[in-house]
Protein backbone atom coordinates (compact mmCIF):
# COMPACT_ATOMS: atom_id res chain seq x y z
CA UNK A 1 0.00 0.00 0.00
CA UNK A 2 1.60 3.60 -0.84
CA UNK A 3 2.36 5.92 1.90
CA UNK A 4 -0.51 8.20 0.48
CA UNK A 5 -2.99 5.39 -0.96
CA UNK A 6 -5.57 6.74 -3.18
CA UNK A 7 -9.43 5.38 -3.91
CA UNK A 8 -8.32 2.87 -6.21
CA UNK A 9 -5.21 1.69 -4.10
CA UNK A 10 -8.37 1.21 -1.09
CA UNK A 11 -10.42 -0.59 -3.22
CA UNK A 12 -7.74 -2.99 -4.26
CA UNK A 13 -7.19 -3.55 -0.45
CA UNK A 14 -10.81 -4.71 0.23
CA UNK A 15 -11.20 -6.28 -2.94
CA UNK A 16 -8.33 -8.83 -2.55
CA UNK A 17 -9.71 -9.42 1.04
CA UNK A 18 -12.72 -10.40 -0.89
CA UNK A 19 -10.96 -12.31 -3.17
CA UNK A 20 -8.65 -14.25 -0.40
CA UNK A 21 -12.08 -15.11 1.87
CA UNK A 22 -10.91 -12.86 4.63
CA UNK A 23 -13.88 -11.02 3.70
CA UNK A 24 -16.92 -13.81 2.96
CA UNK A 25 -20.47 -13.14 1.67
CA UNK A 26 -22.73 -11.37 4.32
CA UNK A 27 -19.73 -10.15 6.54
CA UNK A 28 -19.62 -6.38 7.07
CA UNK A 29 -16.88 -4.38 5.55
CA UNK A 30 -14.91 -1.52 7.57
CA UNK A 31 -16.48 1.44 8.80
CA UNK A 32 -16.32 4.87 6.69
CA UNK A 33 -14.60 6.16 10.22
CA UNK A 34 -12.24 3.18 10.13
CA UNK A 35 -11.14 3.20 6.41
CA UNK A 36 -10.77 6.86 7.52
CA UNK A 37 -8.20 6.29 10.48
CA UNK A 38 -6.56 3.19 9.29
CA UNK A 39 -5.35 4.90 6.00
CA UNK A 40 -4.84 8.28 6.65
CA UNK A 41 -7.91 9.76 4.41
CA UNK A 42 -10.59 11.49 3.58
CA UNK A 43 -14.44 10.62 3.78
CA UNK A 44 -14.54 11.21 0.08
CA UNK A 45 -11.72 8.98 -0.96
CA UNK A 46 -13.02 6.42 1.36
CA UNK A 47 -16.05 6.88 -0.42
CA UNK A 48 -14.98 6.70 -3.57
CA UNK A 49 -13.39 3.32 -2.60
CA UNK A 50 -16.76 2.08 -1.58
CA UNK A 51 -18.88 3.04 -4.90
CA UNK A 52 -16.08 1.23 -6.73
CA UNK A 53 -16.68 -1.62 -5.19
CA UNK A 54 -20.51 -1.43 -5.12
CA UNK A 55 -20.10 -0.99 -9.14
CA UNK A 56 -18.58 -4.15 -9.23
CA UNK A 57 -21.16 -5.52 -7.55
CA UNK A 58 -18.65 -7.03 -4.47
CA UNK A 59 -20.31 -5.15 -1.90
CA UNK A 60 -23.78 -3.75 -1.33
CA UNK A 61 -25.82 -2.27 1.24
CA UNK A 62 -27.75 -4.24 3.70
CA UNK A 63 -31.36 -3.19 5.15
CA UNK A 64 -29.24 -2.03 8.20
CA UNK A 65 -27.55 0.58 6.11
CA UNK A 66 -24.06 -1.16 6.34
CA UNK A 67 -22.38 -2.40 3.82
CA UNK A 68 -21.99 -5.59 3.45
CA UNK A 69 -19.87 -8.22 0.99
CA UNK A 70 -22.32 -9.40 -1.69
CA UNK A 71 -22.70 -13.02 -2.19
CA UNK A 72 -22.95 -13.91 -6.59
CA UNK A 73 -26.58 -14.05 -8.31
CA UNK A 74 -28.40 -15.72 -5.10
CA UNK A 75 -27.93 -17.41 -1.90
CA UNK A 76 -24.72 -19.05 -1.50
CA UNK A 77 -25.21 -22.93 -1.11
CA UNK A 78 -24.28 -23.17 2.56
CA UNK A 79 -27.33 -20.97 3.13
CA UNK A 80 -29.60 -23.41 0.98
CA UNK A 81 -28.45 -25.95 2.61
CA UNK A 82 -28.78 -24.29 5.88
CA UNK A 83 -32.23 -23.48 4.56
CA UNK A 84 -33.21 -26.79 3.79
CA UNK A 85 -32.29 -28.39 7.05
CA UNK A 86 -34.37 -26.23 8.44
CA UNK A 87 -37.21 -26.17 6.11
CA UNK A 88 -37.40 -29.11 3.85
CA UNK A 89 -36.97 -26.84 0.77
CA UNK A 90 -33.65 -25.31 -0.70
CA UNK A 91 -35.92 -22.69 -1.81
CA UNK A 92 -37.05 -19.40 -0.43
CA UNK A 93 -40.83 -18.16 -0.35
CA UNK A 94 -40.44 -16.02 -2.94
CA UNK A 95 -38.42 -18.58 -5.16
CA UNK A 96 -39.53 -20.90 -7.80
CA UNK A 97 -37.67 -23.76 -10.22
CA UNK A 98 -38.40 -25.00 -13.99
CA UNK A 99 -36.99 -27.82 -15.05
CA UNK A 100 -35.69 -26.92 -18.81
CA UNK A 101 -33.50 -30.05 -19.74
CA UNK A 102 -32.70 -33.19 -18.56
CA UNK A 103 -30.90 -36.01 -20.15
CA UNK A 104 -27.16 -38.13 -20.52
CA UNK A 105 -24.56 -35.71 -21.81
CA UNK A 106 -20.40 -36.29 -22.42
CA UNK A 107 -18.69 -34.61 -19.58
CA UNK A 108 -16.59 -31.53 -21.16
CA UNK A 109 -13.54 -29.95 -20.35
CA UNK A 110 -15.00 -28.06 -17.63
CA UNK A 111 -16.97 -30.83 -15.87
CA UNK A 112 -14.74 -33.95 -16.07
CA UNK A 113 -12.06 -33.28 -13.98
CA UNK A 114 -14.39 -31.90 -11.45
CA UNK A 115 -16.60 -35.38 -11.45
CA UNK A 116 -13.41 -36.87 -11.56
CA UNK A 117 -14.45 -38.71 -14.63
CA UNK A 118 -12.42 -39.30 -18.21
CA UNK A 119 -13.49 -36.78 -20.99
CA UNK A 120 -16.81 -37.62 -22.49
CA UNK A 121 -18.11 -39.52 -19.94
CA UNK A 122 -21.75 -40.40 -19.63
CA UNK A 123 -22.96 -38.24 -16.61
CA UNK A 124 -27.01 -37.12 -15.86
CA UNK A 125 -27.45 -33.75 -16.47
CA UNK A 126 -30.35 -31.21 -15.06
CA UNK A 127 -30.84 -28.10 -15.85
CA UNK A 128 -33.44 -25.35 -14.48
CA UNK A 129 -33.92 -21.53 -14.09
CA UNK A 130 -34.53 -20.12 -10.25
CA UNK A 131 -36.85 -17.12 -10.28
CA UNK A 132 -37.76 -14.66 -7.57
CA UNK A 133 -40.76 -13.19 -7.27
CA UNK A 134 -41.69 -14.44 -10.90
CA UNK A 135 -38.26 -12.78 -12.46
CA UNK A 136 -35.52 -14.86 -12.94
CA UNK A 137 -32.35 -14.90 -10.92
CA UNK A 138 -29.69 -18.18 -12.37
CA UNK A 139 -29.67 -20.57 -14.83
CA UNK A 140 -28.25 -23.83 -13.01
CA UNK A 141 -26.94 -26.60 -15.06
CA UNK A 142 -25.71 -29.79 -12.71
CA UNK A 143 -24.20 -32.62 -13.79
CA UNK A 144 -24.57 -36.21 -11.39
CA UNK A 145 -21.96 -39.21 -12.27
CA UNK A 146 -23.11 -42.92 -12.27
CA UNK A 147 -23.11 -43.80 -8.59
CA UNK A 148 -25.77 -41.29 -7.79
CA UNK A 149 -28.23 -41.74 -10.28
CA UNK A 150 -27.95 -45.43 -9.30
CA UNK A 151 -29.67 -44.57 -6.12
CA UNK A 152 -31.55 -41.27 -7.05
CA UNK A 153 -33.00 -42.49 -10.57
CA UNK A 154 -35.55 -39.63 -9.64
CA UNK A 155 -32.80 -37.43 -11.47
CA UNK A 156 -33.52 -38.58 -14.58
CA UNK A 157 -36.87 -37.28 -14.35
CA UNK A 158 -38.29 -33.85 -15.75
CA UNK A 159 -39.55 -33.59 -12.19
CA UNK A 160 -38.18 -30.97 -9.50
CA UNK A 161 -36.76 -33.21 -6.60
CA UNK A 162 -36.37 -30.00 -4.33
CA UNK A 163 -33.22 -30.76 -3.12
CA UNK A 164 -31.59 -33.67 -5.20
CA UNK A 165 -27.55 -33.81 -3.55
CA UNK A 166 -29.53 -33.93 0.05
CA UNK A 167 -31.46 -36.90 -1.61
CA UNK A 168 -28.34 -38.67 -3.16
CA UNK A 169 -26.65 -38.10 -0.02
CA UNK A 170 -29.32 -39.95 2.36
CA UNK A 171 -29.43 -42.67 -0.25
CA UNK A 172 -25.47 -42.99 -0.10
CA UNK A 173 -25.72 -42.68 3.73
CA UNK A 174 -23.06 -40.72 3.56
CA UNK A 175 -23.16 -36.58 4.42
CA UNK A 176 -21.92 -33.84 2.57
CA UNK A 177 -19.16 -32.20 3.29
CA UNK A 178 -17.85 -29.65 1.65
CA UNK A 179 -18.55 -27.03 -1.35
CA UNK A 180 -15.56 -25.84 -3.87
CA UNK A 181 -16.92 -22.69 -5.58
CA UNK A 182 -15.09 -20.81 -8.40
CA UNK A 183 -16.35 -17.49 -9.96
CA UNK A 184 -15.92 -16.19 -12.83
CA UNK A 185 -17.02 -13.71 -15.20
CA UNK A 186 -17.82 -14.05 -19.14
CA UNK A 187 -20.46 -12.79 -21.83
CA UNK A 188 -23.67 -14.49 -21.67
CA UNK A 189 -24.34 -16.95 -24.70
CA UNK A 190 -27.64 -16.31 -26.41
CA UNK A 191 -29.73 -19.15 -25.08
CA UNK A 192 -28.58 -17.76 -21.38
CA UNK A 193 -30.14 -14.24 -22.44
CA UNK A 194 -33.19 -15.53 -23.44
CA UNK A 195 -33.54 -17.73 -20.51
CA UNK A 196 -33.08 -14.54 -17.76
CA UNK A 197 -34.48 -12.21 -19.56
CA UNK A 198 -31.47 -10.35 -20.90
CA UNK A 199 -32.03 -8.04 -23.45
CA UNK A 200 -28.78 -5.99 -24.13
CA UNK A 201 -26.46 -6.89 -26.89
CA UNK A 202 -23.33 -8.12 -24.65
CA UNK A 203 -24.34 -8.87 -21.06
CA UNK A 204 -21.71 -10.07 -18.34
CA UNK A 205 -22.65 -13.06 -16.38
CA UNK A 206 -21.09 -14.34 -13.49
CA UNK A 207 -20.34 -18.05 -13.83
CA UNK A 208 -20.02 -20.10 -10.34
CA UNK A 209 -18.64 -23.72 -10.16
CA UNK A 210 -19.85 -25.54 -7.52
CA UNK A 211 -18.15 -28.72 -6.88
CA UNK A 212 -19.43 -30.96 -3.81
CA UNK A 213 -17.80 -33.31 -1.92
CA UNK A 214 -19.40 -36.23 0.59
CA UNK A 215 -17.62 -37.11 3.83
CA UNK A 216 -15.87 -39.91 2.18
CA UNK A 217 -14.36 -38.04 -0.67
CA UNK A 218 -16.68 -38.56 -3.77
CA UNK A 219 -18.05 -35.73 -5.92
CA UNK A 220 -21.43 -35.90 -5.48
CA UNK A 221 -22.47 -32.64 -8.03
CA UNK A 222 -20.88 -30.38 -10.17
CA UNK A 223 -22.74 -27.33 -10.70
CA UNK A 224 -22.79 -24.27 -13.11
CA UNK A 225 -24.87 -21.39 -12.32
CA UNK A 226 -24.99 -18.24 -14.11
CA UNK A 227 -26.25 -14.82 -12.94
CA UNK A 228 -26.02 -11.41 -14.13
CA UNK A 229 -22.97 -9.57 -13.28
CA UNK A 230 -19.18 -9.44 -13.13
CA UNK A 231 -18.64 -10.31 -9.49
CA UNK A 232 -15.20 -12.24 -9.55
CA UNK A 233 -14.50 -14.61 -6.09
CA UNK A 234 -13.53 -18.37 -4.96
CA UNK A 235 -14.07 -19.57 -1.56
CA UNK A 236 -14.77 -23.12 0.04
CA UNK A 237 -18.07 -23.70 2.33
CA UNK A 238 -18.02 -26.46 4.71
CA UNK A 239 -21.68 -28.56 4.37
CA UNK A 240 -21.36 -30.43 7.49
CA UNK A 241 -24.12 -30.10 10.34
Amino acid sequence: MPRNPGYADIAAHFRQQIQDGTLRPGDEVPSYAAVKEQFGVAHTTVNRAYRVLKMEGLVLTSPGAQLVVAAPGSNNIGMRVALHAATGSALEGAESSRILEVGMVGADALVSPRLEVDPGTSVQLRRRVVSRDGVPVHLSSSYYPAFVIAVTPELQQSVSTGASRELAAERLGVAQDQVLEEVTCRHATEAEKEVLGLTASEVVVTQVVRTVTLTDGRVVEVAVKVAEGSTILRWTTSLRG
